[in-house]
């Protein structure tokens, strides 16, 4: 049991008080250089810094809450397919969903005009295929077998990632190359109106999952058990399903792959909070908003006049901690 499994409000206090923190840290952080006092004056629209006003307004603050968006989809994504498969190591990424997202990604940037709501379609169907494919082995021809789903989206991801590789092979060099660095993941596309493409399925998810916080609970047990709850394992798996294929379809057609937020939040929130659902939702929502806001920073200023792609950093970091999990379970 956690230290602060009994006194987790306090916690999450602490941890919104941290993203807060960050958030106004993160506003200074960049190419022009700002001042607190310049900060302070831009973010009330007085007109009295308009330079700083258009670079934080237009450009630093739409990216910081985009950050937040993404790594707080993703971490409650990977938090709800843990619970789901009963596999501590699930995550978008590992499930194939990023996979399938990209691949749908893909087919849509090079066939169609690049466009945002056309990207996030095809990234959702994509996901959905690679949900289909997932389930229809580990729960094809009367089978139910929920711990070798992790193993059939690893499979499955493989595979899809293929197929995008086989497409960009044959695509025009330009337009392939500018997909590859975009499916790197980044975050340069930051805008108002991406936002409003992201924040209503990572708040749906969020709700959803919350309303839903003790069936979670009862699918940590088992099948059996949450049966004798009056829940319907499968619908209610499915439901989550295809609520976090959309979250990680989203994310995907703006800001490209990005692994392993999935993974690491919700483990470093277990270990703070414990198992129980309610904490470990809000708790993997704040702790990856912050962990994500500052692997942007982290990516867009180590090198001068040059962004690293997000998706290096986390799998880099993620890679390690999957490691260590399976270290420590072996």
């Amino acid at each position: 049991m956690s230290r602060w499994a009994g006194q987790y409000p306090l916690a999450l206090a602490v941890l919104a008080s941290l993203l807060l923190g960050s958030v106004l840290v993160s506003l200074l952080l960049g190419s022009a250089d700002l001042s607190w006092p310049v900060l302070f004056a831009a973010l009330q629209l007085n007109g009295e810094q308009p330079l700083a006003e258009t670079i934080i307004w237009q450009l630093r603050l739409p990216r910081i809450l985009t950050a937040l968006l993404v790594g707080a989809g993703l971490a409650v994504s990977g938090a709800v397919l843990q619970n789901a498969s009963r596999n501590p190591l699930a995550d978008p990424y590992l499930f194939g969903l990023m996979a399938g997202a990209a691949l749908g990604a893909t087919i849509v940037s090079i066939v169609l005009p690049e466009q945002q709501l056309s990207m996030a379609l095809g990234a959702f169907a994509g996901a959905i295929l690679a949900i289909a494919l997932v389930l229809a082995v580990a729960f094809g021809q009367g089978r139910q077998r929920i711990e070798v789903t992790l193993l059939a989206g690893v499979a499955v991801s493989f595979m899809l990632s293929a197929i995008s590789s086989f497409i960009l092979y044959f695509a025009e060099p330009f337009a392939a190359n500018k997909v590859i660095f975009w499916l790197m993941g980044s975050l340069s596309r930051s805008s108002w109106q991406s936002l409003t493409l992201i924040a209503p399925p990572v708040m749906a998810l969020l709700l959803l999952a919350v309303a839903l916080r003790r069936q979670l609970d009862a699918l940590l047990l088992s099948d059996t058990s949450a049966r004798s709850l009056g829940i319907r394992p499968q619908r209610l798996r499915l439901l989550l399903l295809i609520s976090t294929a959309l979250v990680s379809a989203v994310i995907v057609s703006q800001c490209g792959g990005i692994a392993f937020v999935g993974l690491l939040v919700p483990h470093m929130v277990r270990a703070l909070f414990g198992v129980t659902a309610l904490p470990l939702l809000l708790g993997s929502a704040l702790l990856g908003a912050c962990f994500m806001l500052w692997v942007d920073n982290l990516a867009r200023s180590v090198l001068a006049q040059q962004e690293i792609p997000l998706g290096v950093i986390t799998s880099v970091i993620g890679s390690i901690f999957f490691l260590m999990l399976l270290r420590r379970r072996l």
